[in-house]
């Protein structure tokens, strides 16, 4: 740090080369985020100072905070939920597992999760300690019922579903997990982080919410498809006592206990996931989730027209593309055309996410180039 500032006008510079050095979403065919909706920049930047940590002082924010926690509850078919907002689905996924773990009385507790599920999870089995086992898939990366029921012992305190898988966009069925988890009186959270703001608009329709008795808890991120700034997660609960079980008491605060993992929350992407989603109202999301599920179809026929399939028939705006070599192809797209795409572990094939922020144009231009490393080989 130098002993004294430097000018608005430097800074400024110095901001601007450091925002140039970044990558623009424009090419960008790898990430489940995507550029903030202008009204959700502008209640960010209103709420800027406000801290959901210590909501007495915010009570103006909490009340959003509330709003947004309702509407989220709504779309998932509870008008009763209880969460928060957190930073996203990493944050939501661990308080899940935590409510499982603080309520059970099993010394050595086990969780259950497909193998496609999240890296997050692998996180919180160091965290928290537990052994988190991964379930099978099967022909269409869905996890395998079968596998699920053989991996629950007397240890095993709850499941994990995902309704839109990051690596396959695939929906588990978690109508099969409902019902274990039911039979079995064991906690199922559902991963709805990207799938929560793209599976209830689409043309079709899938039970993965509340709607089913046994889902105790949903992890959706309004920053992915939600159109929200960063960080902006949500965590809801059917029942009050699971929030409950986050509990901590926090005798310095305007609030005697706080059920967040963070302290310091950040009462600015509540406002901008309240203005985004008030803004757009259902329609609004209807008519996004189209857009990206054209441009999906799109790309699915553009490529089959090249001679490459996909791995499975998309859901959602997820595509896994069956490529020889998808590691070098993913590499030569970026260094030589400026694609940036990613790769699935198992199997290996190129993984591409059709978010907003891509146009019809510049999907026909990554087309063209895909085809012509292909005919190179």
């Amino acid at each position: 740090m130098n002993e004294k500032g430097i000018s608005c006008q430097k800074l400024t510079g110095l901001l601007d080369t450091a925002k140039s050095n970044d990558v623009g979403y424009e090419r960008v065919l790898s990430a489940m985020c995507t550029s903030p909706h202008d009204v959700a920049v502008q209640a960010h930047t209103k709420f800027i100072e406000a801290n959901m940590g210590d909501p007495g002082l915010f009570p103006g924010t909490y009340s959003l905070e509330k709003e947004v926690i309702n509407m989220m509850g709504q779309l998932l078919h509870c008008s009763s939920v209880h969460g928060y907002i957190t930073t996203g689905g990493t944050e939501s996924n661990i308080q899940a597992l935590r409510t499982m773990v603080n309520s059970s009385n099993v010394a050595n507790p086990n969780v259950i999760v497909p193998e496609s599920a999240h890296f997050s999870f692998d996180k919180i089995a160091n965290i928290l300690g537990i052994e988190v086992k991964k379930a099978e898939l099967d022909s269409k990366f869905k996890v395998d019922i079968g596998s699920v029921k053989s991996l629950i012992d007397s240890n095993t305190i709850g499941l994990v579903g995902i309704a839109g898988s990051t690596e396959f966009g695939q929906i588990d069925p978690i109508k099969s997990l409902s019902d274990i988890a039911l039979d079995n009186n064991l906690y199922l959270h559902v991963d709805a982080a990207f799938g929560g703001f793209v599976i209830p608009f689409l043309e079709i329709s899938y039970h993965f919410d509340f709607v089913l008795d046994g889902v105790t808890s949903i992890a959706l991120d309004p920053h992915k498809m939600g159109f929200s700034t960063i960080p902006s997660g949500g965590i809801l609960f059917r029942n009050r006592e699971d929030l409950n079980h986050l509990q901590t008491h926090t005798p310095y605060l305007t609030i005697s206990t706080q059920s967040s993992l963070t302290g310091t929350r950040s009462g600015a992407s509540v406002a901008a996931t309240y203005a985004v989603m008030s803004y757009l109202g259902k329609e609004g999301y209807r008519q996004i989730v189209k857009q990206c599920m054209d441009l999906t179809n799109d790309l699915v026929e553009g490529a089959k027209k090249i001679g490459i399939n996909p791995l499975t028939e998309p859901v959602m705006n997820v595509v896994t593309l069956d490529v020889q070599d998808p590691d070098t192809i993913r590499t030569r797209l970026r260094d030589e055309f400026g694609w940036y795409v990613s790769i699935t572990r198992n199997p290996r094939a190129l993984r591409l996410v059709l978010m907003p922020h891509l146009t019809h144009k510049n999907l026909n231009l990554f087309l063209q180039d895909l085809e012509k490393l292909i005919k190179t080989g």
